[in-house]
């Protein structure tokens, strides 16, 4: 099989080739299959021969007359080709040379002489043998064909100036030719034609047919080339417009420093170019600063893309990839000033001077954590960090989260688009102007995602201190070091955010102010701050301790102190209009006073019952603000044994009132109450403010002692509260909480805490004051409870136990009095520690 090369033009004479130089008749010829080309007839073409079958069709024309048949192969995948695998028209060749490679193979250089027709197949091995038939046509000079001629020679003409691959003298060539069928072989030799057009023009017979089909094919290939001749020039015209400006632009600047004046352009890249070399960058990012500033110099400053590197190149320059701070390591400085911007907070100061303490022993060994303040508002996690950076001697930086929704706010855009930038991360770092700063990543739970991507999912990366040293920026395309920053970051709730990223964080949670501490924060901060920012002396407006205690529980409910600081706001400001006005005012606000800088109380917290009461308990709450105690209220009422919950409760609340009245039904032998009493009464439990909603396992234990308290006609003390999750068993189980709640019951009067045995571990974070005024009664199961909350039944007078006993017949009773033993008095003081003995 033959590897063509293209034809090579060769115009021979008439005496070389006759049309009928071969003896006339049939005949059989070896074949050459040909690959990508067809052979015509007079043209000369080099082959390649690689197949031995081919090669030994040469051996045997050698041998012979030097004549082969020359056609082309349909399949080009098939080897060796077969008889049905060629075209039935090819061109009887004489072999002029023949030479052997190195590589192998055969160089043979082959004469057409006539078309000839594929008649059948004589051999196949060693070499494919055909028997031909010559094929005569009558080649007729008319008009018609002259016209088409000429047209076919003008066009031509018109391809060869345009090609940039065909020779000059092919046009001359094409016109030395008189006969027509001749000429259109020739041409289409000639042009770069695909297989299946060739073979067309050579299995063509007429000659008048073979120019008409040769014009269409030089008419689509003349608008090609003058398609691609006018893109050309349009290009060339570009380039030679460039190349002239380029050459023009530097003629000025050399007669600008032959002059002493400098291009504002060239004295921007000069100082661009001292920038790089000055700055102290690292080696990989010196090299790219220096490859995209020499891509810059070659650009005009009118190219769209110099800006863009113009702005890339600043980036890289200002962006602080090695200068740090010295971090603070005098512990006794650093607490100094925690405590003087905050009061309280002793977990968060604990774990930063132990952080500093490590630091000054590890130095660089250890990695720098990533802290996440967990808190309600207002309870100062940003003001924490701005406070930690003094201590540690560092810079801050905040970046606000909430609301980020695109991953590119946090990874930064691609170069590609237009106005691209880096990620807020690296903006940042910028602004800070270090490489270990103390970063605040504030709000991280309002994160939000959308088809832009998800933002939580980029901050892996960052807050990853096995990942970060090498943090991609989209934009700067170069791994930037974050691993010596101090990330904190800021929440609200721990539920909106991602398990993955908050494994990767430690968590220190911030819990609302008590009372105290709140008064502690308005003497010690607020206060001074306000009367500042309102142009008062410290000396002019003084507030009672009374005051302040009761703008914290009238004026604000909260966890933190914003409103309360506007509440002092609010007196200092009615209290600097009044100088200004040159009116009396007061110097030292009293509770009395309130009434007239803030107007009527706004909150009521919560208050103890005035008197014992039946079916109702005291509960404790825990909110977002604070805690609080909570009254349960249970009626009786005539009725079919149904169940009525009130007040927005909660699937879990009432869950845990199904419970308390499962095992009040079950227990109520022992309470001496008759079973098929709750047949006959409906029970209706209620929660007070019943346009807040509730939810929670922890009023279970309150829910189960007013049930049992309604049912056995026993007050419950007033002055106890109590908290737990109950079971069908009885057992109380613990819950969270537990500061919030005892601070509220605290405030509220309450003197006796009932708590699950195991919440005993939580009144560490109790402050001692109030644990000093509070008495604690640890139970585990509801028969502990009972026997602290329940008062004996009272005992009416004589004239309602007349009217009781003439009832009795007729009225379904309460209490199954046949054989029920009478009630034993509770203890007059409860144990501290009522608790039973855990089963095993």
């Amino acid at each position: 099989m033959p590897e063509e090369l293209p034809i090579l033009f060769d115009f021979p004479s008439h005496d070389s080739g006759p049309k009928d130089a071969s003896p006339a008749g049939e005949r059989d010829l070896p074949v050459i299959p040909l690959l990508n080309t067809v052979l015509f007839p007079h043209m000369l073409a080099p082959l390649f021969v690689r197949e031995s079958s081919s090669i030994a069709a040469v051996e045997r024309a050698l041998a012979a007359d030097r004549l082969v048949l020359a056609v082309a192969q349909r399949d080009l995948d098939q080897h060796p080709a077969g008889f049905n695998d060629l075209y039935t028209i090819g061109v009887e060749a004489h072999v002029q040379r023949v030479l052997k490679m190195p590589d192998g193979s055969t160089s043979v250089v082959v004469q057409g002489r006539r078309r000839v027709r594929l008649v059948a197949c004589q051999q196949e091995m060693p070499y494919l043998q055909v028997h031909v038939a010559p094929v005569y046509v009558d080649e007729e000079r008319t008009l018609a064909v002259e016209a088409m001629m000429r047209a076919v020679l003008s066009l031509f003409e018109k391809v060869v100036r345009l090609s940039r691959t065909l020779p000059d003298d092919s046009y001359i060539m094409a016109m030395n030719v008189d006969d027509p069928g001749w000429l259109a072989d020739l041409i289409a030799s000639t042009l770069s034609l695909d297989t299946a057009h060739r073979q067309e023009i050579l299995e063509t017979l007429d000659p008048e047919e073979r120019l008409r089909r040769l014009s269409i094919m030089l008419t689509q290939e003349l608008d090609v080339l003058e398609l691609e001749s006018r893109i050309h020039n349009q290009v060339q015209k570009e380039l030679d417009r460039s190349q002239r400006e380029f050459f023009l632009r530097e003629q000025m600047r050399v007669i600008q420093r032959e002059l002493g004046q400098i291009d504002p352009v060239q004295r921007e890249l000069l100082q661009l170019r001292e920038r790089v070399i000055q700055a102290n960058l690292p080696d990989v990012i010196r090299d790219r600063a220096t490859e995209e500033l020499e891509r810059l110099e070659m650009l005009p400053s009118a190219a769209p893309e110099y800006s863009v590197i113009r702005t890339y190149i600043d980036w890289l320059l200002v962006l602080p990839w090695s200068e740090r701070t010295d971090d603070t390591l005098n512990l006794q400085e650093a607490a100094r000033i925690l405590e003087a911007n905050h009061y309280g907070l002793p977990r968060v100061k604990e774990r930063i001077l132990d952080f500093m303490a490590v630091r000054q022993l590890a130095r660089d060994k250890q990695k720098v954590p990533i802290l996440c303040f967990v808190g309600p508002p207002g309870v100062g996690k940003t003001s924490l960090g701005r406070s930690i950076a003094e201590a540690l001697g560092r810079k801050f930086a905040r970046l606000s989260l909430g609301g980020v929704h695109d991953e590119a706010e946090i990874r930064g855009h691609r170069r590609t688009y237009v106005s691209a930038l880096p990620g807020r991360i690296i903006q940042t770092m910028k602004q800070a102007g270090s490489i270990n700063p103390v970063l605040m990543l504030d709000e991280i739970d309002k994160l939000g995602n959308d088809f832009r991507g998800d933002p939580a999912s980029a901050l892996l990366e960052v807050l990853d201190p096995e990942q970060n040293c090498t943090f991609s920026d989209h934009y700067l395309d170069v791994p930037y070091d974050l691993s010596k920053v101090l990330f904190i970051t800021t929440a609200n709730l721990l539920d909106p955010i991602p398990e993955p990223l908050l494994d990767r964080m430690e968590v220190i949670e911030l819990p609302g102010y008590t009372e105290t501490e709140k008064l502690h924060i308005a003497t010690g901060f607020l206060i001074p701050r306000q009367i500042e920012a309102n142009g008062l002396d410290h000396d002019t407006l003084r507030f009672t301790e009374s005051a302040l205690q009761q703008i914290i529980r009238q004026y604000t409910y909260e966890a933190g102190v914003r409103n309360l600081e506007r509440e002092i706001a609010t007196i200092c400001r009615k209290t600097a209009r009044r100088i200004a006005e040159e009116q009396s005012f007061a110097r030292l606000v009293r509770p009395s006073l309130l009434m007239r800088y803030l107007g009527p109380p706004r909150f009521d917290y919560g208050q103890l019952e005035e008197q014992d009461e039946i079916g109702v308990a005291t509960g404790m709450a825990w909110t977002s603000h604070g805690g609080d105690i909570m009254a349960v209220e249970v009626t009786l009422m005539e009725g079919k044994g149904n169940l009525t919950l009130t007040g927005q409760l909660g699937e879990v609340m009432q869950e845990s009132a199904q419970a308390a009245l499962s095992y009040a039904r079950t227990n109520s032998e022992r309470f001496n109450v008759s079973a098929k009493l709750f047949d006959k009464l409906d029970i209706h439990i209620h929660v007070p403010e019943g346009a807040v909603p509730k939810d929670g396992p922890s009023a279970g234990v309150t829910m189960a002692t007013a049930l049992i308290s309604a049912l056995t006609r026993r007050p419950v003390r007033r002055d106890l509260a109590m908290s737990g999750e109950i079971t069908l068993r009885g057992r109380v189980l613990p819950v969270g909480g537990i500061k919030e709640k005892i601070l509220g019951a605290h405030r509220a009067g309450v003197r006796r805490v009932l708590l699950p045995k195991r919440n005993e571990r939580d009144l560490h974070d109790i402050p001692v004051h109030v644990k000093r005024q509070l008495e604690f009664v640890f139970v585990q199961r509801m028969d502990d409870i009972l026997g602290e909350a329940l008062l004996p039944e009272p005992t009416p007078p004589k004239k309602q136990r007349r009217k009781k006993a003439a009832k009795s017949e007729s009225t379904p009773v309460l209490a199954d009095t046949s054989d029920a033993q009478p009630t034993p008095d509770p203890p007059a003081i409860p144990v501290r520690n009522a608790v039973e003995p855990e089963p095993v």
